[in-house]
């Protein structure tokens, strides 16, 4: 269709009035069908000019978002309502910052909407004509997310309760069982002698201190991290974790590498918790090397995140249990509370991260852990990678 259409605008000084009223209407129910297919969409749609100016605007953007009357031919910010969504736009706009599903909360109503905002480059024939603003309703997406999230919440804190309840009925099993030894003997003998008192008082220690540990463990997993986020450096926290653990490191025989990207931005980190959690990671490559090994740690920019390969050359993870090694309690060692990896986990996400292990049995285990880098070095990054 937009071939013929060229070719006959080409040939209009030869065209018959007749002929030109028909290029008219077809040009002009062809604009009709635009205009009905980008307001039937669920999305918003908002193009501008290079100078910010609204050439088009569809209904759905006025349903979902609050904006001036007049709209035609206006900069873009100066007709949307909302002072939040306005004033983000002209300054990341303006700067050339990627705007990919942004999140915003606005009221509608009585009611509180989510939407998400895009910008795009328009572009014809390689060259940028303005910009394209998507607007996403992404309310009801957010409440199905809060529901499965409560559900998903209550199902591990079943679980979680199910675990802290096998894992403190053997301590209270075994003070239960040298009590009952205490009472037979004082009732034999009418007296303890000081031996066997203090051999029995030594046990229930022990026992109220592994309570003790249990109840702490468990504290950690489920309440929430007073983080406090502050700009440092990843590659940094990984030399200090070395220098940390060195000694114990030679002791097991294990030699460590390091391959650092000096790209890597400083990056919003709460440095206590995030090198306990990588800590807690080298602990367990340390166990599954007990007669020595290697342990390489590599940082990389991959996309908007930083990136940390922890890898051994250990005994590795059955297929098995690679997909139960972040659940609260589970260990495959004989010691340990098994929530070493969950409190990982739990770090990480707290830090809008995300981890995975690759793993086989007999080759070693490899965590891999993303974290988001500052928006002003994903806009940096992308630019001198398009350069």
């Amino acid at each position: 269709m937009k071939k013929f259409i060229r070719k006959a605008i080409q040939k209009l000084p030869k065209l018959t009035p007749e002929q030109i009223t028909n290029l008219i209407d077809l040009l002009a129910d062809e604009n009709e069908l635009l205009s009905i297919v980008i307001d039937s969409m669920e999305n918003g749609i908002i193009v501008t000019d290079t100078e910010y100016r609204i050439q088009l605007i569809s209904k759905t953007t006025k349903r979902l978002l609050p904006m001036q009357n007049e709209t035609d031919d206006r900069v873009l910010w100066a007709v949307i309502k909302d002072h939040d969504i306005a004033d983000y736009l002209e300054l990341h706009i303006k700067r050339g910052d990627k705007i990919d599903e942004e999140e915003f909360y606005i009221q509608l109503g009585k009611g509180l909407s989510v939407l998400t905002v895009t910008v795009l480059p328009l572009v014809l024939d390689k060259k940028i004509q303005g910009n394209i603003v998507i607007l996403r309703d992404i309310t009801d997406k957010k409440k199905n997310e809060a529901k499965y999230r409560r559900a998903e919440n209550l199902a591990s804190l079943t679980t979680l309760a199910a675990s802290v309840a096998h894992e403190i009925k053997n301590p209270l099993a075994s003070m239960g069982i040298h009590l009952q030894l205490m009472q037979k003997e004082l009732k034999r003998e009418s007296c303890l002698c000081k031996e066997s008192a203090s051999e029995y008082l030594d046990i229930l220690s022990e026992e109220i201190e592994r309570l003790n540990g249990i109840v702490v463990d468990f504290l950690f997993a489920v309440r929430p991290m007073d983080t406090r986020m502050r700009p440092e450096s990843l590659n940094e926290l990984i030399t200090e974790l070395f220098e940390f653990t060195k000694y114990e490191l030679e002791q097991y025989h294990i030699t460590y590498e390091t391959e650092f990207d000096e790209r890597i931005p400083k990056i919003e980190m709460d440095k206590k918790y995030l090198k306990q959690a990588l800590l807690n990671i080298i602990k367990n490559a340390m166990a599954a090397m007990p007669d020595g090994g290697v342990l390489k740690v590599t940082s990389y920019i991959q996309g908007e995140s930083a990136c940390l390969d922890i890898t051994d050359n250990g005994s590795g993870i059955s297929e098995e249990n690679m997909a139960k090694i972040f659940e609260p309690y589970f260990t495959t060692k004989d010691f340990g509370s098994g929530l070493g990896l969950t409190v990982v986990y739990k770090v990480i996400r707290e830090h809008g991260g995300e981890i995975s292990l690759d793993s086989q049995e007999g080759k070693g285990t490899t965590f891999t852990i993303s974290l988001p880098l500052p928006q002003k070095e994903r806009v940096m990054i992308d630019w001198e990678g398009g350069a």
